[in-house]
């Protein structure tokens, strides 16, 4: 198959390039700003067309959560605008689209897992702009399937688990919150997930997809360190409120992975195992 990778150059999109090389029988075109912009329609037929693509995995999007809350219309072109242009450009050739959403699409007010059934209810602009990008592409596509994760990291780019890395051996001492409960996803998973279903067929829909197991953010630092050897820092518990944002954060997003997994046959990793796998990986790099 001809697949086009969106946003090739952010955290997920390095990671199906990595991949790509465990699955030569596709032909790949990984695009960022620079080779394709999302947000230009004619400009995507024509790159759609003239390359003949049966699939696009968009991994394209504004995800500055608190930027996002002073700049809604370029978050919303670029998270609800742009993937309708692209889910409309699948629909033209037949072909299918892999959209990447979030958690974000609730609030965070539940306490048990989050199903795909669940009614959304998001409470920022890029959980609203995120949301109103998945109805597009399932209004623009039949052959449509939209993966929600959350607390996406990797090896590529700059994302919490380098954060905490970098400050834990800058600093004494470490406030990290304590009262947001979710699940860590390590992309490279994520890509794999995706590179299944495009391998089986793509059974369109809406998908959960994070790693196994839960943890506050302070837990999940705790974790970090404790894999890097980090040992000088301190790191202490913080409410919400001691540390203001712009945008709410969700106090509950753990995603329930049933559905995936039964549809395509997968085993997800716990997020120790997987956070574990790239620590060990970034220290090789360095």
């Amino acid at each position: 198959m001809r697949i086009l990778v969106t946003g090739a150059n952010g955290q997920l999109g390095n990671e199906m390039q990595v991949l790509s090389k465990e699955n030569p029988q596709h032909v790949y075109f990984f695009t960022d700003v620079q080779e394709l912009d999302i947000c230009d329609e004619q400009a995507i037929n024509r790159f759609v067309t003239d390359n003949e693509i049966d699939i696009i995995v968009n991994c394209a999007a504004y995800t500055a959560v608190d930027k996002a809350e002073d700049n809604p219309e370029l978050c919303d072109k670029l998270n609800h605008i742009a993937p309708g242009y692209l889910a409309r450009a699948a629909q033209s050739r037949n072909a299918a689209i892999i959209q990447i959403s979030t958690d974000y699409v609730f609030d965070g007010t539940a306490h048990v897992p989050y199903t795909e059934k669940e009614p959304t209810c998001p409470n920022s602009v890029y959980g609203t702009t995120k949301l109103a990008g998945e109805q597009a592409v399932m209004a623009q596509c039949t052959n449509a399937m939209i993966i929600r994760t959350a607390w996406l990291y990797s090896t590529f780019g700059n994302n919490f688990v380098k954060t905490m890395i970098r400050l834990g051996k800058e600093r004494e001492s470490l406030g990290v919150v304590f009262d947001q409960i979710g699940t860590p996803t390590y992309a490279e998973d994520l890509a794999r997930a995706i590179y299944v279903a495009i391998n089986q067929g793509i059974v369109p829909g809406i998908y959960h997809f994070s790693n196994e197991g839960v943890c506050s953010w302070y837990d999940f630092t705790i974790a970090i360190h404790r894999i890097a050897g980090i040992t000088a820092c301190k790191v202490r518990p913080l409410h919400t409120d001691e540390y203001p944002a712009k945008a709410p954060r969700p106090n509950y997003s753990v995603l329930d992975k049933t559905k995936i997994k039964t549809t395509f046959g997968i085993e997800i990793p716990h997020w120790e195992e997987s956070l574990t796998k790239c620590i060990n990986k970034n220290n090789h790099n360095e």
